[in-house]
C-alpha cells in the first residue's frame, strides 16, 4: 500500500531523518516509535507532502504519493494534529460536510455511526471550540470515520486521551487493519501499539 524509500530531511543543518525506509501493507498497522525529536512527525509530513524531503520518495502502490491527485486524496486520510474548523458549524455538521464532500452514501447514518463509535454523540450539537481536549481528539479521529480511505496516517492520535480512550483507539486501529486497510501511526503509548497489533519501526534522535 505504502512504500517509503530513503526519506531524508534536515532542518538548520541538523538531520532529523536519515534514509528512512518503511513499508505498510494492506491489513496492517505500523507504528513509528522513538523519543521526541526522532523525526516521527516529520516523517509523516514528508510522506503526505506538507514538508518536502531532501531525499527519498513515498509511493502509494506503484505511483508517487501526491495528494494533488484525486485518486490519492480518495485513498489517503491524514490525522496530523490540529485541523481547521468552521467556527459556526457544530461537530455533527462538520462531519456531515466532510462525508458529503467525499460523496458518502447515506451521510447522515455514517455521521451518526461515527459519533457513536468515537463516543462523542453527546457533544454532536456543540461547536468544536467548546470541546474538551479529549473530546477534540476524538472529533479529529471521527473525521476519519466519515470518509472512505485505504491508508491512514496519524500523528500521536493517543494524545489527550485517557486510559479508556487509548484502549479504544488501539482496538479501533486494529479493526481497520482487520478490514484490509493500512495504518501508519506515530505513537508514544505502548498500550496503543500493543492493542493495535502494530509492527514497530523505531526511530532514534540521530535520525
Amino acid at each position: 500500500m505504502l512504500s517509503v524509500r530513503g526519506l531524508t530531511k534536515a532542518f538548520g543543518g541538523r538531520t532529523v531523518l536519515a534514509g528512512l525506509d518503511v513499508e505498510v501493507a494492506a491489513g496492517e498497522v505500523v507504528a513509528l516509535v522513538g523519543p521526541n525529536g526522532a523525526g516521527k512527525s516529520t516523517a509523516l509530513r514528508c510522506i503526505i507532502g506538507t514538508e518536502t524531503p531532501d531525499e527519498g520518495e513515498s509511493l502509494l502502490g506503484e505511483h508517487r504519493l501526491d495528494l494533488r491527485q484525486p485518486q490519492a486524496r480518495r485513498a489517503v486520510c491524514a490525522v496530523l494534529g490540529d485541523f481547521g474548523v468552521l467556527p459556526d458549524l457544530t461537530v455533527a455538521e462538520h462531519l456531515d460536510l466532510l462525508a458529503r464532500a467525499h460523496a458518502v452514501e447515506d451521510a447522515a447514518a455514517v455521521v451518526d455511526g461515527a459519533l457513536d463509535d468515537a463516543r462523542i454523540d453527546h457533544v454532536a450539537d456543540q461547536l468544536p471550540s467548546t470541546l474538551s481536549s479529549g473530546q477534540a481528539q476524538r472529533f479529529a479521529l471521527a473525521t476519519a470515520m466519515v470518509r472512505p480511505w485505504a491508508l491512514l496516517l496519524a500523528d500521536e492520535p493517543e494524545q489527550r486521551l485517557d486510559d479508556a480512550g487509548r484502549a479504544w483507539l488501539g482496538d479501533w486501529l486494529a479493526r481497520h487493519a482487520a478490514a484490509g486497510r493500512a495504518v501508519l501511526v506515530a505513537c508514544h503509548d505502548p498500550e496503543v501499539v500493543r492493542r493495535s497489533g502494530a509492527r514497530v519501526v523505531t526511530l532514534s534522535e540521530e535520525g
